[in-house]
């Protein structure tokens, strides 16, 4: 039986919109990708000095285990250009898995949920756009109740793709 996982990508170097594609291509090759979220610019946090992010959500139905899956993720940063040269650093694609059905997994590899998922705005608004009422299953509040009660910060703009030039811009005129 098919697993429902949530994922985060996000990019900083290069074309960060090609490097999201790429990903989501990669992704569909692992299972049925139901929903991919808008394309949102984001500040970095934690690690600042670099280059702003584009961020998105993916809904993926696969049949892999958590550990299968973060294992193919990993290859598929790879063959993007991912080197893990500095934690939190630049990097050309970081896919997270957010949420995996209502598993809770803790192991040195691999925590599911995502341990940060309820403090990144760069997460949780992409991931309200196509799973507002899915609930996290240790804090037992929807991804619209976690986006919600997000203090104010981190700078997180919607980017929408003008079919005409395939430039992106964003969706608010200011």
């Amino acid at each position: 039986m098919p697993n429902l996982v949530y994922l985060s990508l996000g990019s900083n170097i290069g074309d960060r919109t090609a490097h999201l594609r790429d990903a989501i291509t990669h992704l569909a090759e692992l299972g049925n990708v139901l929903a991919v979220s808008s394309f949102y610019e984001t500040e970095p946090v934690e690690f600042t000095d670099q280059d702003w992010f584009l961020n998105c959500a993916v809904a993926l139905e696969n049949t892999n285990s958590p550990a299968e899956l973060m294992e193919a993720l990993l290859e598929i940063e790879r063959q993007i250009g991912r080197q893990r040269i500095q934690k939190k650093g630049p990097r050309t694609v970081d896919i997270d898995i957010l949420l995996f059905d209502d598993l809770v997994v803790a192991t040195p590899e691999l925590t599911i949920p995502h341990p940060a998922i309820a403090t990144r705005r760069f997460v949780l608004q992409p991931l309200a756009e196509i799973a507002p009422d899915v609930m996290h299953p240790l804090l037992k509040k929807t991804i619209r109740e976690l986006l919600e009660e997000l203090p104010a910060g981190q700078a997180v703009r919607r980017i929408a793709r003008e079919a005409k030039d395939q430039r992106l811009t964003t969706d608010d005129p200011s």
